[in-house]
């Protein structure tokens, strides 16, 4: 009887235990949202730049914490997957795409896509993270207003957190609460909690050059004058030298 008693008072014990260490990680997790920060860079020039994110975490960071950096791209940037697949290969991290990536259409032809970025490492996550993306610009509609520059505005990249030993995410207000793949293996989908207010600054604006309209009708007609004149000129000399 008493052995009984026993066992379910430890047994109540250990559960009462694993709550109060639920939801101390609960509270953990909150802390960490609060004291972690997001920066952006925008590298290089031209159709080809590089977006660099660096995450600073809080001091107390331990191996429960698993990181995602959710970026939204707009349709007149795009990813290189084939760049991508090479570069995970050297780096800390694996980018999920949510689409598939045409690289040759234009801006006007295309939509906005989403990338999700992994650390590589299982081990415990580092207080610092610093993720290096390579992004392309698309070629756009030629201007018709004098414009020799059109602009791509890029939001800034959000952060993720969850864990598997908080399971309370709906009392994280003001943070949003989503649905996102795991893992960059997309097998199943996992509640994560992003970071609210991650920077005060807006988005980035990047200009590309475009093309002037107005030089479309003199721009074709010389192209095909041209044609007109190398292909008489070609026909003469095969004529002339009997070549066919």
């Amino acid at each position: 009887m008493y052995f009984v008693l026993l066992s379910v008072l430890a047994l109540l014990s250990a559960c009462h235990c694993e709550d109060e260490k639920k939801e101390n990680h609960c509270g953990l997790l909150r802390q960490l949202l609060e004291s972690s920060q997001v920066s952006v860079e925008i590298h290089k020039k031209g159709f080809h730049r590089e977006v660099v994110t660096t995450i600073e975490l809080g001091p107390d960071v331990l191996s429960w914490v698993r990181v995602l950096l959710l970026h939204r791209w707009p349709r007149g940037i795009y990813l290189d997957p084939y760049q991508l697949a090479t570069l995970s290969d050297q780096s800390d991290w694996h980018i999920l795409l949510d689409s598939s990536i045409d690289l040759e259409v234009p801006a006007h032809k295309t939509s906005g896509f989403v990338a999700y970025v992994y650390p590589t490492s299982d081990g415990p996550t580092p207080g610092l993270l610093k993720v290096a993306i390579p992004i392309h610009g698309r070629y756009h509609e030629p201007s018709f207003d004098g414009k020799a520059f059109t602009s791509v505005d890029l939001e800034p990249s959000e952060l993720l957190l969850r864990t598997e030993t908080c399971k309370q995410l709906n009392n994280f207000e003001p943070h949003t609460v989503m649905n996102a793949p795991c893992t960059a293996d997309n097998s199943s989908m996992c509640l994560w909690v992003k970071l609210h207010n991650q920077q005060e600054q807006g988005p980035a604006i990047l200009q590309f050059p475009v093309g002037d309209g107005s030089l479309v009708t003199s721009v074709c007609g010389g192209t095909l004058l041209i044609t007109v004149v190398c292909c008489v000129a070609l026909s003469k000399y095969v004529w002339e030298h009997r070549i066919i």
